[in-house]
This record gives C-alpha cells, sequence and structure tokens, in this order.
C-alpha cells in the first residue's frame, strides 16, 4: 500500500513540476508581450505619423491553424491519459504540421506586406506588427521545438521508472505553452485588426 502511495505521490509532483516550468514560461513571456501591448497603445494614441496597414487576409488562416492545433494538442494529451499510443503520436505530428503551416503562413503575410511596400521601418504601426508577429513566431517555434522532442523521445520514456510520470509531465507542459500561444496569437490578432 505505502509503495502504491509513494509512486502516486512521485507521479503528482513530476506532473505538477512540469506545469510550474511551463507556467512561469508562460507569465514571463506574458510580461513581455503585456510591456509591448502598453507601448502599441500609448504610440498609436501619441501620434501622427501612425498610418495602419491592410491587414493580409492570411491571417484569417493563421488563426485558424491554431486554434486547430489546440485542439489536436489536448487530444493527443488525452489520449497519452488514456494509454493510446498510436492516438497521442498521430496527434503530436498533427500539431506539429499545424503549428508549421501558421509559421509558414506568417512568412506569407510578410511577404504580401512587402509586396505592397510596407516594411519594418515604413511607420510605427508596421513596426509594432512585424515586431508582434516576429516575437510570437519565434515563442511558437519554441513550441514546436518542444513537440519536436516529445516526438522524438515518444518511446523512450518508458525505459525508467518513473518514465511515465515525466512523459504525462512533459506533455502537459507542452499543452500548457500551446494553448498559451493559441490564447496569446488571438490577443495579438484582435488588438493588430481593432486598435488601429
Amino acid at each position: 500500500m505505502s509503495a502504491i502511495v509513494a509512486n502516486s505521490a512521485t507521479h503528482i509532483s513530476t506532473v505538477s513540476r512540469y506545469r510550474l516550468g511551463a507556467l512561469v514560461a508562460t507569465c514571463s513571456i506574458l510580461m513581455l508581450f503585456v510591456a509591448l501591448t502598453s507601448a502599441y497603445i500609448v504610440r498609436s494614441a501619441s501620434a501622427s505619423d501612425w498610418q495602419p496597414v491592410a491587414i493580409p487576409k492570411v491571417l484569417w488562416l493563421s488563426t485558424a491553424l491554431i486554434l486547430i492545433s489546440s485542439v489536436a494538442i489536448e487530444f493527443s494529451r488525452r489520449s497519452l491519459k488514456e494509454k493510446k499510443e498510436a492516438g497521442y503520436g498521430r496527434w503530436l505530428l498533427i500539431t506539429t504540421f499545424l503549428g508549421l503551416g501558421f509559421l509558414a503562413s506568417q512568412v506569407i503575410a510578410w511577404r504580401q506586406l512587402v509586396r505592397q511596400g510596407v516594411y519594418v521601418a515604413s511607420n510605427p504601426y508596421s513596426s509594432f506588427f512585424y515586431l508582434f508577429t516576429a516575437a510570437h513566431g519565434l515563442h511558437l517555434a519554441g513550441g514546436l521545438f518542444a513537440l519536436g522532442y516529445l516526438l522524438v523521445r515518444k518511446g523512450s520514456f518508458g525505459h525508467r521508472r518513473d518514465g511515465e510520470s515525466i512523459r504525462l509531465g512533459a506533455t502537459d507542459a507542452v499543452s500548457i505553452y500551446w494553448h498559451f500561444m493559441d490564447l496569446l496569437w488571438i490577443g495579438l490578432f484582435a488588438l493588430l485588426m481593432y486598435w488601429r
């Protein structure tokens, strides 16, 4: 009986540690974007050179891709909890491809802006647009790296005594981070679309 309680405590401790790490990471990223958003709002209200640009339509595709990817990673996490290995790996892979599609659509948006003659230094609004999308894209690339880690290490966690707890904790942490990237993008997209 005491071994079961000890294993359960180890499992909870491992999962909690990973979740705490993900929450600390998301809070620090949130602080960065809150500071950038504050600067954006103040700058937009205090400048005569503020010239909003037409938002590329491909950003709607970006938004759809990241929303669907959030659903996919949740299916992956649930498959792992239900010990459905094939579903876990398949949904992780789908999430990864959707994340790559999101980044590709961001690059397409940048190219469309360049074709319109809108560059980073064109005006303050375009500077913030490129800054927000680049900063979010870099953080999302970190999430893609974490997804890749889970995919590569998919079967190797089981060799350790607490391997299942580590894998569940790592998957929960990546899920938290990925959902945060989704919510952050929705906030940024709304800001760029409606606070012009």
